[in-house]
Order: C-alpha cells, then structure tokens, then sequence
C-alpha cells in the first residue's frame, strides 16, 4: 500500500528521505530463517568485528534505535548522577531531545556559546569550575556533534585539542555522530583518524540521516570512559529483540563504501546547490540572499526574507533556523538529485525576484 506521491521532494532534513535501495537489500536477505535474539546473532557479531576494523580492536558496539537512545544512553555510562556534560548551546541533546538527557538520565548540561556551531578548549574552559563542590554539579564530560548542528565539520586537528584539554581536566569526550558519515566524506579520512585516534571516548554512530531506518549504534572507544552499558541499554529500552535488522543495516552502511558514497553524494548536492545560488547572486541575477555559515557537508544555511522564505516553502519544504534573523536550513540526502537542486534553485530565484 502506498499513500504518498514519491515525486515529492522536500529540503527540509535528510530525515525525509526513504532507505537506500542497498539497505533493503540487506534486510531481505537478514530476513530470512531465524536467527538468536537480543544481539546473539551473526549480524551483530559481524558488525562488532567491522567496528573494531574502522575505530581499532578496543571498540565495542551497542546497536540501538535512535540517535536520542544514543546520546543519552552513551552519556548516562560515562559518568555518576551527579556529573555534567559541557556542550554548545546549539547541541542537540540541549536543543532538540526534549530534555531527554536531563529528565531520562538525570545528567546535568552545561552550556557554552558556539564558533560556527564548534566548541574549543577555551570555551569549554569557561564551565570547568567548582569542582568537588558539593552545591554545583560536577563537570565529567565535554559532548561535541560531528558535523555540527550548522554543518560544520571539526577537524581531526580541532578534536584532540578538545579531547587533550578535557583528558587534561580529568573530562571524558563524547561525540554525537549523527552525521559522522557526513563528515568522513568531507575530510577524506578515515574514522579512527578524527575518532579514537583524536582522543573521543565514547561514540554516537549515526545511520538513519544516511539511509538507514531506525539503526543507529553506541561506540565505545575508550573502555575504562563507560560502564554498564549492557545493563542502561536495557533498561532505557534501546535493546532490539531482532537486533539482527539494525545491526544488519549498519553493516551495509560499511560495505562495498555504501556510507560514504551515499553521505559524498548528499555533500555534493549541497555544494551543488550553494555554487548554484552564488553563481546567480555574482552575476546579478538574483538578490536579498546571504549565506550564515560555511558549507562543509549536506547543510546549507542562508538567511533571507521571511516572506519570501515563506513562499519557496509552499513550493518546497524547509526549516527555519533563526526566524528572527531570516535564517533558514536546506539539507540533503542520499538520494537528493542534480535536478532536485536545480530545480529549488530555480524556485529560490523565482522568489527572490517577485
């Protein structure tokens, strides 16, 4: 039964999109005969080796079903109820989980203003105070997003020097790798380079804004950073029964390169679709559109009109980012096409020129 029109496209989010045609694949073929359950199955087992292949033979994965389960749950093993995670003020276990990582886990966040969406040591520096303080929560973690919540990606560079000054205060490093994929694809290098070889603790690895449908994973990369996982998991009700269909799809996402071909791919339409819109700005074209931070992955943000903003979006979907600056979002996926960005570039200049 369908109930939607597959030609309809939207930049709103590379949540939008469907799953790639690989990962179907994948997940006929796990369907198949039985297999134990709760992770004692050959998917998961071989996923654990791959782990250990792509982050070094210490990684341990925790398949889960969300990016949120992973956040908190990863979190929650990294520190006692009386801890604190340092993170910016744009990060997604602050600004778009509900409060989950405070209400569910009880942890404390502590906030710091961003540079273009990125913390650096000297921010961080600004909550790493009272400690042993018996009135204030105690600061044990330093939690940065890969790329970051403006698409932005760290350097392999940037996060030791966060990782070295946080292990230098006696902190643990978590990164939220929702669209660590993304990143990748970017910088060209491999994940242990700006991961466990960088000085991160602890992992989110993402795998739904990548094509995947409801997959993604806890990585722990220093073992002595968490404890208790195999018990949080559980009882924070991240723990798949038929965990052979999530370990299955994050498996695909590192096979024949299908993660980073499909993430190089939506970098690309992002590019496509900024070189697009500044070529027509250069030449005169069009006129009112301005461009908020640096294109690195599958993000483009730009600052416009509200109006007009608002009737592109009758014809195309998007997000607001900071309506009172006119800021806006365009992100794409997978399976975003040349002719979907040229055809929204098209619409964004019909606009701007009513």
């Amino acid at each position: 039964m369908k109930l939607h029109d597959e030609s309809w496209r939207g930049f709103a989010s590379d949540n939008y999109s469907g799953v790639h045609p690989e990962v179907l694949q994948a997940l006929a073929e796990a369907n198949l005969g039985h297999q134990t359950a709760y992770g004692e199955d050959q998917y998961t087992a071989r996923l654990s080796e791959v782990i250990k292949e792509h982050f070094g033979s210490q990684a341990e994965v925790f398949p889960v079903f969300n990016g949120t389960g992973a956040n908190v749950v990863g979190l929650t093993s990294m520190m006692p109820r009386w801890g604190a995670v340092i993170c910016s003020n744009l990060a997604h276990i602050h600004t778009d989980e509900g409060g989950a990582p405070e209400r569910v886990s009880g942890l404390k966040l502590f906030t710091v203003e961003h540079q273009n969406g990125k913390l650096t040591p000297e921010s961080i520096a600004t909550q790493v105070f009272g400690i042993g303080d018996e009135h204030r929560a105690q600061p044990m973690v330093v939690s940065i997003t890969q790329t970051t919540e403006v698409g932005t990606v760290y350097s392999p560079q940037e996060i030791r020097a966060i990782a070295d000054y946080a292990h230098s205060q006696g902190l643990l490093l978590h990164l939220d790798g929702a669209r660590l994929w993304n990143a990748a694809a970017a910088l060209g290098v491999p994940f242990s380079d700006f991961t466990t070889a960088a000085g991160v603790d602890v992992l989110s690895l993402g795998g739904t804004k990548n094509g995947l449908m409801g997959a993604e994973a806890i990585v722990v990369l220093n073992p002595k950073a968490s404890d208790g996982l195999i018990y949080l998991r559980k009882l924070s009700m991240q723990l798949a029964s038929k965990m052979r269909f999530v370990s299955a799809q994050l498996l695909t996402l590192f096979e024949n390169d299908l993660g980073i071909r499909s993430a190089s791919h939506a970098n690309a339409m992002a590019q496509r679709l900024r070189r697009g819109l500044e070529a027509k700005l250069d030449s005169g074209e069009i006129s009112g559109l301005r461009f908020t931070n640096p294109t690195m992955a599958n993000a483009v943000f730009a600052s416009l009109d509200n109006q007009v903003a608002d009737r592109i979006r009758a014809k195309v979907k998007f997000y607001d980012w900071e309506r009172a600056i006119g800021e806006v979002r365009w992100m794409c996926a997978f399976d975003t096409t040349e002719q979907d960005v040229d055809n929204f570039i098209n619409i964004i200049s019909e606009e701007l020129n009513r």
